[in-house]
């Protein structure tokens, strides 16, 4: 009876300990979320439609997934995706799982190397930071920003967990196998577990997920870049506390 109970202990502190330790936030930035935006003066809005097995894969609440054009003519477009989450649910596969990083390699895009990899943009007096790629595919380059927010707040650690996989299996040319096995043996991947530890900032609670890319055509990576930054204050905007389902989910 002594070692039933002894071990119904240890499951209930085990139960506890993340609801007890991560629960910080950062008292330097707001809790507020970021609203998409689709009507933008100067830029005409298309809805891309998602593919039904990517939906179910992310289990979201809600996503935005379009292309941006200026209203003159021969403009590069640019892409967002936005996935939100109101509610972590432990038996669904986590909304920052998938990045960039693993679905377009496993898609059949090759991950170039560009420095640097990781840049705050500033967006309505924010500080977000983005992890930074280039991808091409049939001799075609994109440009693509990724970030998170979880409770309304940005990460203190790195969406770059599968970051290392990745450029691994590309230069042996196995894009389709970033498995579980190489994944979990990945040191960048336990590090991140770490920081989020370390910094008792929550790994799991209500999330955004954001993604702008954009074609690296005439002009190059810094003209894509300029167009991005441009980009990120107009289609986000600071949400008005309080006002949506993520708000109250993160209280």
């Amino acid at each position: 009876m002594k070692s039933l109970a002894a071990l119904a202990a240890v499951v209930v502190l085990l139960w506890l300990f993340p609801r007890v330790w991560y629960t910080h936030t950062d008292s330097g930035q707001p809790v507020q979320w970021l609203a998409e935006q689709t009507n933008a003066p100067g830029w005409t809005y298309q809805v891309i439609g998602i593919d039904k097995s990517a939906e179910r894969l992310l289990v979201a609440d809600r996503l935005i997934n379009g292309e941006f054009t200026r209203t003159e003519r021969g403009s590069v477009p640019v892409r967002v995706f936005g996935a939100r989450r109101f509610k972590e649910d432990p038996k669904e596969i986590g909304l920052f799982v998938h990045t960039p990083d693993r679905c377009w390699v496993q898609g059949g895009w090759n991950l170039d190397r560009v420095d640097p990899d990781f840049i705050e943009v500033e967006i309505h007096g924010r500080k977000i930071g983005f992890e930074r790629r280039i991808f091409t595919v049939q001799g075609q380059s994109e440009l693509v920003y990724f970030a998170g927010l979880v409770g309304g707040q940005t990460l203190p650690y790195r969406l770059d967990h599968n970051f290392s996989v990745s450029r691994r299996v590309v230069a042996a040319g196995h894009s389709d196998r970033i498995t579980k096995a190489n994944r979990w043996n990945d040191s960048v991947l336990w590090k991140r577990v770490w920081d989020s530890f370390a910094s008792r900032r929550p790994l799991l609670g209500p999330k955004q997920f954001l993604r702008i890319s954009t074609p690296v055509a005439q002009g190059g990576v810094q003209a894509a870049d300029r167009r991005l930054q441009e980009m990120l204050p107009v289609w986000l905007v600071p949400e008005p506390v309080g006002t949506s389902n993520l708000s109250k989910a993160s209280r």
